[in-house]
């Protein structure tokens, strides 16, 4: 019987080379110079608002399709925390003076969007475990760039602790998350998914993930 969590940090070793190239992303070098404007910025904030948007929907596609009442309790508490990023993003725009509309009405960058594209895909066509395994590889990287943005905003654009609530509700994972999301995996490995599935799922969240950053940053005035 194939482990959950052996199976996930070997996925985690498999992909170091990508999680090292998000965690050292010069987009994050260029906000903790205070290299990007407050416009750039709103293009963050805007890009966020629709991928936040699109998980939430993606969320309630996978709890209609699970199997048990845990996985559906974990995707539960996942559609809590995102709607919470939502309010929370809505202060970190009011502090970038954003008009009232702006963050809705912001054009979603194909590349920025990638990333809950496929997300909405493996809510359609994927497992429950496929879904858990590509968050949990995925989201270690993106809290430590959440964690660094948090820094650098109060420190050079002088935020408050309130206007980057966004970044801080995404720097640590809530406790027991690990082990909640690790028995959605292990329910799924038990049911038949195959460990190439949930390996590829991981793979290529990171990549998107990868990609997003990439893209805001390709998006900077040179």
């Amino acid at each position: 019987m194939v482990d959950a969590r052996h199976l996930v940090e070997e996925t985690r070793q498999e992909l170091q080379a990508v999680e090292a190239r998000i965690r050292r992303h010069p987009y994050l070098d260029a906000v903790e110079t205070e290299a990007v404007s407050r416009d750039e910025l709103r293009r963050f904030a805007g890009q966020q608002y629709h991928i936040i948007a699109s998980d939430l929907r993606a969320m309630a596609l996978v709890i209609a399709k699970a199997d048990s009442a845990e996985t559906r309790e974990f995707f539960w508490g996942g559609i809590q925390a995102e709607r919470a990023a939502l309010e929370a993003l809505e202060a970190f725009a009011g502090a970038l003076a954003m008009p009232a509309g702006d963050l809705k009405g912001a054009e979603p960058i194909p590349g920025a969007f990638a990333y809950s594209a496929y997300v909405a895909w493996l809510a359609l066509f994927g497992s429950c475990a496929e879904f858990a395994a590509a968050f949990l590889v995925n989201l270690d990287a993106w809290g430590s760039n959440c964690a660094r943005m948090s820094q650098a905003l109060k420190a050079r654009y002088r935020m408050k602790e309130g206007d980057v609530g966004f970044f801080t509700l995404f720097s640590d994972l809530p406790p027991g998350f690990q082990d909640r999301a690790l028995r959605v995996i292990q329910e799924g490995l038990d049911r038949g998914v195959g460990t190439k599935k949930i390996k590829r799922a991981a793979r290529m969240l990171q990549g998107y993930e990868l990609l997003y950053w990439d893209t805001l940053y390709g998006a900077l005035p040179r």
